[in-house]
């Protein structure tokens, strides 16, 4: 039986927690808020909830496996999951609206035929029927296994099977997201819809590769799901199975320096100088650095990812009750794409002026105070470490008005949220948010792998292989608890 010390009780961390006890390992977590979830986290106010960090859950899968393998109870017992449909309703600059079923292939195709008209419907689903080869190209390597010794093999390929296009008289093949919606879509709204899924976790698009394609194309092969309650009852459930699996935590105690001795993890210092020993140590990538301990790069692996934008989110109270057949979640795109992209990834990166907000509308009695009432959450991406201004806030509610109509008037109250709320609440730079690994792009969004150059020491979360979304952190606790319990051989999930 071995001493682990986790650091952090982000959502990865607490995977990690429960497996590694599971196989008899004694595990501490020491966190130095005074809560656990990481970035799923909760704000109340007079009787309204809400989620402050994700808002719905792709792939529940990866945390179903996770209840199986750490008690008898299965997630389903634990939280009460609801599939949402639609999946999300988009509202494009041009007027035209579309909502997209759930987990259905054939429905989404029909429902973009009807309302983008003629032909939009089928070179979508030409275009799943493509990401779902990079999908069973990339799902292994990216996301079910350690990162490989060989993982330039990763950055260099190109896993999205991009149509031939003639363009000047050549003949060429996407090799960008953007590229996919202009060549291959062919629909500026389409391309909205496609580019959405990546702008949804920072990358822009002229640079994300095409094996960004992965992402709408989980969303349309899974599903979306909500937890009944709030994202935040999923981060409960899984602190509860920790507890009953006999993990120790200790709130409010801030690792500051991991502890080497002959050349390897030994243990924790803590804030105030206490040394807690211990035989291994599974850190938050946001760690690695100067002075933690934490080696900020292992020899040959890719570089951490630096300077990822965040977002601002805006929590509304609103007076007068969710109508009947409100769509959960909308898309309201910009109409001004080429200024939104410049705002956050040009040489002056600012609040966009004109953004592209996605709006939640939970069907949900357990987070406001009576039926006459709803609680809204608002989101768009910011610049990590951006300013923002009630007007930058003003102008996403503006937006999100052409989603819920007479949304100002109903307003009781708003809470804003910033990037520098999520750096105090997670540690990452600038409340930046990280996305998934993906192939190709010269390995600028794969991360570094699990082991560091420090042996017995081991990184987990969003900010380590496989990268950032609910999936990919209980992706990250499964590998690290894998790594430490089975060693170095240890090769994923078969």
């Amino acid at each position: 039986m071995a001493r682990i010390a986790v650091i952090g009780a982000g959502m990865g961390a607490l995977a990690a927690a429960a497996r590694l006890a599971v196989a008899g390992h004694r595990v501490t977590v020491y966190e130095r808020t005074e809560t656990y979830g990481g970035a799923v986290r909760r704000f109340e106010r007079d009787g309204f909830s809400f989620d402050t960090g994700p808002g719905l859950l792709p792939l529940p899968a990866v945390w179903r496996d996770l209840f199986v393998k750490t008690g008898k109870e299965p997630l389903e017992e634990c939280v009460e999951l609801l599939q949402v449909d639609p999946s999300a309703r988009h509202v494009f600059a041009d007027g035209s609206a579309v909502s997209l079923p759930n987990a259905s292939r054939a429905g989404v195709v029909a429902a973009l035929e009807e309302a983008l008209g003629a032909g939009a419907g089928q070179r979508w689903g030409d275009f799943l029927v493509r990401a779902r080869e990079a999908w069973d190209r990339t799902r292994r390597p990216l996301l079910e296994e350690p990162l490989w010794p060989n993982w330039p093999v990763l950055a260099g390929r190109e896993p999205y099977p991009s149509v031939p296009h003639k363009r000047l008289l050549r003949t060429r093949r996407a090799g960008t997201l953007a590229e996919v919606g202009a060549w291959e879509l062919r629909d500026t709204r389409l391309a909205a819809l496609l580019e959405s899924h990546a702008l949804a976790y920072g990358l822009d698009p002229r640079t994300a590769p095409a094996s960004a394609a992965v992402l709408p194309y989980m969303e349309h092969a899974f599903g979306l799901w909500y937890v009944r309650g709030g994202m935040r009852e999923l981060a409960r459930a899984v602190h509860e199975r920790c507890l009953a699996r006999r993990v120790a935590f200790r709130f409010g105690a801030e690792v500051v320096r991991v502890l080497e001795k002959d050349g390897r993890a030994a243990g924790v210092e803590l804030a105030g100088g206490t040394v807690v020993e211990a035989d291994f140590v599974v850190a938050p990538g946001t760690l690695r650095g100067a002075g933690t301990g934490v080696p900020p790069r292992g020899d040959g692996e890719p570089a951490p990812q630096r300077g990822r934008p965040g977002r601002l989110t805006v929590l509304l109270a609103l007076r007068g009750g969710r109508p009947a057949g409100a769509a959960h979640r909308t898309v309201v795109h910009t109409d001004d794409r080429e200024g939104e992209l410049e705002s956050l990834f040009g040489a002056a990166p600012g609040v966009p002026s004109r953004p592209t907000v996605t709006v939640l509308r939970p069907d949900d009695p357990a987070l406001v105070p009576d039926a006459g009432h709803e609680a809204v959450v608002l989101r768009c991406v910011v610049p990590a470490g951006a300013e923002v201004s009630a007007g930058d806030t003003e102008t996403v509610v503006a937006v999100a008005e052409r989603a819920v109509p007479g949304l100002r008037d109903r307003l009781l109250w708003a809470e804003v949220r910033t990037p520098a709320d999520v750096a105090q609440e997670t540690g990452a730079e600038g409340g930046g948010v990280p996305a998934p690994a993906l192939a190709a792009a010269e390995g600028r969004l794969l991360h570094p792998a699990n082991p560091t150059a420090l042996a017995g020491l081991f990184t987990v979360g969003g900010w380590a292989h496989p990268g950032g979304g609910l999936p990919h952190a209980g992706m990250s606790g499964a590998l690290v608890s894998g790594l430490i319990v089975e060693g170095p051989e240890f090769r994923g999930s078969q």
